[in-house]
């Protein structure tokens, strides 16, 4: 990647349309005690104040991927979308280190723009169709 897409997708456009989306399921699992060991208001304080002016992150009800809690999506930006990229989902985001890695990769412009630390892939998964359109839409 050349130093100018390289910035370009660190930076994104200014508006909410320009930029990734990071949903944070907060539902019957997800950020409760039936995930122990996890601050889960401060993973989601963390992931906000990190991609403050970066990206959209939003707290959304049970995704309904319980197995996998706590699940992250990340959508795509509209260049990111224009350049091939998918929303991705992120499960058993449990440790700090997974959200860290999860928001440097948002910083460098998330699916289609940059490619995710191989780490990531531990992560990722593949939800039913139906569940996938509650958010991909």
């Amino acid at each position: 990647m050349s130093k100018r897409n390289r910035k370009r997708a660190a930076t994104p456009a200014q508006g909410a349309a320009a930029r990734c989306t990071v949903t944070v399921c907060r539902g019957c699992c997800c950020g409760t005690p039936k995930v122990p060991g996890l601050d889960h208001r401060a993973q989601l304080t963390d992931l906000r104040e990190s991609l403050a002016g970066v990206a959209n992150v939003r707290p959304t009800d049970c995704l309904d991927a319980c197995e996998q809690a706590n699940v992250i999506v990340v959508q795509p930006s509209a260049e990111g979308r224009k350049a091939g990229g998918r929303p991705v989902w992120l499960g058993l985001v449990n440790d700090p280190d997974a959200a860290r890695d999860i928001t440097a990769w948002v910083q460098a412009g998330g699916p289609g723009l940059a490619d995710p630390p191989d780490i990531l892939d531990l992560y990722a998964f593949s939800p039913s169709r139906r569940i996938r359109q509650q958010i991909d839409s």
